[in-house]
Parts: C-alpha cells; structure tokens; sequence
C-alpha cells in the first residue's frame, strides 16, 4: 500500500516540477521566475526525502537539508540583486 503512495505522490511531485519549470521559462515577470525556481527547489526538497524514505535510509535527508540551505541562500541572493544591482556592497 505504501509503495503505491509513493509512486503516486512521486508523479504529483513531478507534475508540479514541470509546471514550474513552464513558469519559470513563460513568467511574465521577473519576479514570478524567482518565485518558480524557489518552489522548484521545494519540490525537489520533496522529492529527495519521498526518495529516501522509499529507499528505508536517512543519507538522503542530509541531501535535503543542504539543498534547503543553498536554495535559501540563492533566493536572498538574487532578490538581493535585483533590489540593488549588486549582492555585496
């Protein structure tokens, strides 16, 4: 039963990963591309741990967690740009 899950929300997850990328390369501004990569990096986040909780080990929650951190910081980091025009003053 927990493996159909698996697969299920694996496609839902995948869908959702593909709509974003259509907003990403479509969206009319530049301010719904960064909204479209920032909820990419969430999806694969959710991708990454559904993973490996069907693979039954705890590496790949150390994977999501460093992609969780870099994603942050990559955000900050372009809304910061576009703000500014420069990241460090």
């Amino acid at each position: 039963m927990l493996e159909n899950v698996i697969l299920i929300v694996f496609a839902m997850i995948g869908v959702s990963l593909l709509l974003n990328l259509w907003r990403l390369l479509i969206g009319p501004s530049v301010p719904d591309r960064i909204l479209a990569l920032d909820t990419m990096y969430i999806n694969t986040i959710a991708l990454i741990i559904l993973y490996g909780m069907s693979m039954g080990t705890a590496l790949y929650f150390e994977a999501a967690l460093l992609i969780a951190m870099l994603g942050f910081v990559s955000t900050v980091a372009v809304c910061k740009y576009l703000l500014r025009g420069d990241i460090i003053e």
